[in-house]
């Protein structure tokens, strides 16, 4: 995964790139490298390859999102986040037809490649097709989403009916082609007219466009062939995803139609506060409290971090609101091994409720303490003295 290209660069755009810039650069690389125009040229063909690559991911807005957060892991299939895609079956396959490309590329090129006979809007509705995507919200601690966690989690979806194993025919029938269609789930009919003869295609009212004649439906799913169960899923939860953040659990959503492959089940993230630390990126803020003689004689003291606790050494004369530094002390980056930093800033805490004795004291020392020893007060009072005199 470390050699693969960005697909942003490959597609000659900047990340953030629209939809139409996206679009127009895959439209121009495409054809200057599409393997028509270029026949036997092996470069020509590994780079259209590429550009299709590229395009499959950036072009799609939940992959898009996918390879934002976690880069080529999140739609690699081999990672746990993402799944194989493309004309290609994957994008290690070395063949091709220009039927794939006559599919895939019509909307963009009205068909320019050929190959194509029909497209998306006539294909047959009885085809295999890929079930629906599921989304399910998850709310994970501020450590779980720091070190990663295993949760499981509990969803009601549609899962095939045991009875009737997905066919939606009663135990021991079958479904038929349908008489009125041939199994094609479209009726042609032809209109005479004076301008000329006309064909149209409309959807076969016998079977509802579905190409099958069920007789015998099944009891139990009422011919559906699907019924809604409760799952209980496992779901891996890496080390540094913050909130918004996405899991893609493959082949978990509802079950594909027609023998096509089962959806895929998204897990939203979304992570409680901390305590004490606010995470910004990977990085973790924390105020820590101070006293004006800590501040102002030095000391040393202990710093909270999400595994451990460190000392940490205050220099005298430290003002309120410094910020000091723990490299390495943030949350791991989910795209890899670095970490990020800890930010520890100094709050002066003024003491409340005193007593008698101790108001006297800090007025004794108050007195004892002249102005040189305030530089920022001083230079306040001569600043004043010039505007007012």
């Amino acid at each position: 995964m470390a050699d693969k290209k960005d697909y942003y660069e490959t597609l000659g755009l900047k990340k953030g790139a629209s939809d139409d810039e996206i679009k127009r650069a895959f439209r121009k690389m495409a054809m200057e490298s599409h393997p028509d125009k270029n026949p036997g040229d092996k470069q020509a063909e590994e780079k259209f390859k590429e550009v299709n690559e590229a395009y499959s991911v950036l072009s799609d807005k939940e992959k898009k999102n996918l390879y934002d957060q976690f880069g080529h892991a999140g739609v690699d299939p081999n990672s746990g986040f993402g799944s194989g895609f493309g004309p290609f079956g994957g994008f290690g396959g070395s063949s091709y037809s220009t039927s794939d490309f006559g599919d895939l590329f019509g909307d963009l090129f009205g068909g320019m490649f050929g190959g194509g006979t029909g497209g998306a809007s006539q294909r047959r509705k009885n085809a295999p097709r890929k079930g629906r995507d599921l989304q399910q919200g998850l709310r994970i601690s501020f450590n779980e989403a720091a070190f990663g966690a295993k949760r499981k989690i509990r969803l009601k979806r549609q899962a095939e009916c045991p009875d009737c194993k997905g066919t939606g025919a009663k135990d021991g029938t079958a479904k038929h082609a349908c008489d009125a269609c041939g199994g094609s789930g479209q009726v042609r009919t032809q209109q005479n007219t004076a301008f000329g003869s006309f064909t149209n295609i409309g959807t076969c009212q016998a079977c509802k466009g579905r190409g099958e004649i069920i007789d015998k439906p099944c009891d139990h799913c009422g011919g559906s062939g699907t019924l809604v169960k409760e799952f209980t899923i496992n779901v891996d939860i890496p080390a540094g995803v913050d909130s918004d953040s996405v899991i893609p659990l493959r082949g978990q959503g509802e079950p594909g139609v027609n023998g096509g492959p089962a959806g895929d089940l998204f897990i939203v993230l979304q992570v409680e506060p901390h305590e004490l630390f606010t995470r910004i990126g990977n990085d973790l803020r924390i105020d820590m409290p101070i006293t004006f003689d800590q501040a102002a004689l030095g000391t040393t003291i202990v710093v909270p971090t999400l595994s451990e606790k460190i000392s940490y050494k205050v220099p005298p004369g430290t003002q309120p609101d410094t910020v000091f530094r723990l490299k390495g002390k943030g949350v791991k980056s989910v795209r890899g091994s670095k970490y990020g930093d800890l930010y520890v800033r100094m709050v002066l805490e003024v003491p409340t409720k005193l007593n008698g004795d101790q108001k006297k004291l800090l007025k004794e020392l108050s007195e004892k303490i002249g102005p040189e020893s305030y530089a920022k007060q001083s230079k306040f009072s001569k600043i004043m003295e010039k505007m007012f005199g």
